[in-house]
């Protein structure tokens, strides 16, 4: 059987690597790249790191996204999602972490981002928390599958919008708030400035929360 074509992503990712120190921390994060699916948990930790330390600076990179989206290939939510999953695990669950080799496939790290949420959310009880973490971990159930049973314990709980129901109504808000200043010529250019950059923020926020998608290395 003829293995799967590489996507350009890929192809991107191995000509850079051929080009690098195999030892060089460069190089490793690549390689985790490649592999984003079946070791994301390394990625993320590596990622924590390049951020934490602005290390993507010395690669030529001025800031953390360009890096993300040029190198890796990975677009700025789910570096989001990643780094906050990895950080939550090291924070809340660092018993899972340390099964980090025993567990194969490891668990979705969008599943693990609920995990996070329902630890934050008040509306969910210890109890709760408690069987969604045995659904992730112990029954390796789907993303989509552990997905719709968070969503239906905040149905449940008559639990008020969730956070990226929330950002949505504020970017409409803001695009319609946007739209308003556009009509007001008296207004002096940075108010427009303004208005326009808090789409664009509310929009970016919009995309890191969409937990439903998955962002493949392109």
């Amino acid at each position: 059987m003829n293995p799967p074509a590489q996507t350009t992503g890929e192809r991107l990712i191995e000509q850079l690597m051929q080009q690098l120190d195999p030892a060089s921390d460069r190089y490793k994060i690549l390689a985790s790249a490649r592999q984003f699916k079946a070791s994301w948990v390394d990625l993320g930790e590596k990622l924590l790191l390049v951020r934490k330390h602005g290390i993507h600076q010395e690669w030529g990179y001025d800031d953390f996204d360009s890096y993300c989206q040029r190198e890796i290939r990975i677009r700025k939510p789910t570096a989001e999602k990643l780094t906050q999953a990895y950080r939550y695990l090291e924070e809340e669950e660092p018993q899972l972490l340390a099964r980090r080799d025993e567990l194969r496939p490891l668990p979705d790290f969008r599943s693990i981002d609920l995990l996070r949420q329902a630890r934050e959310d008040e509306n969910f009880s210890g109890d709760d928390y408690d069987g969604l973490r045995r659904a992730i971990v112990d029954e390796e159930r789907s993303h989509p599958t552990v997905l719709k049973r968070f969503r239906d314990m905040l149905a449940e709980r008559g639990a008020g919008p969730t956070p990226l129901e929330r950002c949505r109504q504020a970017l409409s808000a803001a695009r319609r708030l946007a739209a308003s200043i556009d009509e007001v010529d008296s207004l002096p250019v940075d108010c427009r400035e303004q208005a326009d950059n808090l789409v664009n923020e509310l929009q970016s926020e919009v995309e890191r929360l969409q937990v439903e998608s998955v962002e493949p290395v392109e």
